[in-house]
């Protein structure tokens, strides 16, 4: 019996140690594997390059953004290529607004995705660049976007931003380009536009008490309210003054004196769009500083009403001749005439031509109409000379103000009227013979007389 029981207690010690062993080789395999669940990365790899560089602003933007385990993964398949902006371009040049936009706890996936367009899941060196021959070289990011890479008269550009640093870290699973502003994608553009937007439309309007009709005793029933964002009674032509400057009048609508809109915000957020953009530098001069129209449009989109501007670029606005802004009201004159009272994007003017061929959109600059149609698969305005190309479709777009981007300055078509000249024609007038004189003729004539001595009746 005691035998039994040492024999079962000696079986029960195999088994345990035998446990005991399987456990602790499993736990010393784990520990000596750094993938399996630990997310360590290498000490020579890109992103701890990226956290000890000079690039804090964009390592501090990183780790708020909660990316570094999304990064790591990104690393572990691929090597990787990282666009730093400056440390001055997202201290001082970038917009306080949109800076507190992507600080917000709500715009999480904003801010990851702006970050995440930095990034393009391959290795691409400064000896690696597109040659100004080849063109620009599309590029995908890791935010579901794509970057193009571009050489132009010696300088490497990614977008509309320079590479000031190249080749500044190197690791072996990526490196790491120095650019001199931040590249914004148009997702997250349209996102800021779109929130500060609904913050003017999310305010409640006090109601007073309710009305009473002497008559039936009842209450008396409230309009219909107006849907925010539904256009205006009156046209356009009606809300603006006649005279060098646009001057809207009171126009009933969602604007009025509640304003549901901020235009002048707008007109502020697609000239800072302008300026960025590059290349409508002077467009943005005539609107702000030669003109008051900026003011002019914003108070008409804070009334109700879309606009959609035809930019000239910088090469077209140079070709304008000193006698053609030297007029008084000159510079209005032309502006107006790339303004259209309407919200048109490239799709919507592509398949309008598309569809019906030529179309005529209305201007500020009444009864002057743009002509538009399609050529080389895209959106021609205008004929002969005076015609230009769309060349950069929907630079901004917010839903009250679309800005497209042309190659050439539009004029409106002269009608040559020709006065034709009517020469006198001489009519030759028979004298007519009295009522009472013919009765009489008649009368002789009928009882046989000669009327022949009667001249009148010849």
């Amino acid at each position: 019996m005691d035998r039994r029981i040492y024999g079962g207690s000696a079986v029960t010690n195999l088994i345990l140690l035998f446990l005991f062993s399987f456990s602790s080789a499993s736990a010393l395999s784990k520990n000596l594997n750094p993938s399996s669940g630990s997310g360590q990365i290498n000490s020579n790899s890109v992103l701890v390059a990226l956290l000890d560089s000079r690039y804090t602003e964009l390592s501090e933007l990183v780790e708020k953004a909660l990316l570094l385990q999304t990064l790591e993964e990104a690393v572990g398949r691929h090597n990787i290529t990282i666009f730093a902006p400056r440390n001055e371009a997202l201290e001082r040049d970038l917009d306080p607004e949109f800076k507190r936009f992507l600080l917000e706890p709500g715009n999480l996936k904003s801010l990851q995705t702006l970050l995440m367009f930095h990034i393009i899941p391959t290795r691409v060196g400064s000896d690696q660049w597109p040659s100004e021959e080849s063109g620009r070289v599309k590029h995908d990011t890791l935010a579901n976007d794509h970057l193009h890479l571009i050489k132009g008269d010696g300088k490497q550009m990614v977008d509309s931003a320079e590479l000031i640093r190249p080749d500044d870290l190197t690791r072996p699973d990526g490196l790491i380009h120095g650019i001199e502003r931040l590249l914004i994608p148009r997702s997250v553009q349209e996102d800021f536009n779109r929130r500060r937007s609904l913050q003017s439309i999310s305010a409640v309007l006090p109601e007073g008490a309710p009305e009473v009709d002497p008559r039936t005793n009842r209450l008396k029933k409230k309009p219909a309210p107006v849907p925010a964002g539904s256009p205006p009674a009156l046209p356009i032509q009606s809300a603006m003054a006649p005279g060098p400057s646009l001057a809207p009048a009171p126009a009933p609508g969602p604007g009025g004196k509640h304003h549901h809109f901020d235009g002048e915000a707008q007109v502020k957020d697609f000239i800072h769009t302008l300026l960025h953009y590059g290349g409508y530098n002077e467009m943005a001069d005539i609107l702000v500083n030669l003109t008051s129209l900026a003011t002019e449009m914003g108070r008409l989109v804070s009334e109700g009403y879309v606009l959609t501007v035809l930019a000239p670029n910088d090469e077209a606005m140079s070709k304008l001749t000193t006698d053609q802004l030297s007029e008084p009201g000159a510079p209005e004159q032309i502006v107006y005439y790339h303004i259209i009272p309407e919200y048109q994007t490239e799709e919507s003017m592509y398949n309008s031509v598309r569809r019906f061929g030529k179309v005529k959109f209305d201007t500020l600059r009444f009864p002057h109409k743009v002509a538009a149609k399609e050529a080389d698969g895209s959106v021609k305005f205008g004929d002969g000379e005076r015609s230009a190309y769309l060349f950069d479709p929907d630079i901004y777009t917010d839903g009250r103000i679309s800005v497209q981007g042309i190659d050439g300055v539009l004029f409106p078509e002269v009608e040559e009227t020709v006065e034709s000249v009517k020469k006198p024609v001489k009519k030759v007038v028979q004298p007519r013979r009295g009522k009472l004189l013919e009765v009489a003729c008649r009368m002789l004539g009928t009882f046989g007389k000669d009327t022949s001595y009667f001249t009148k009746c010849l």
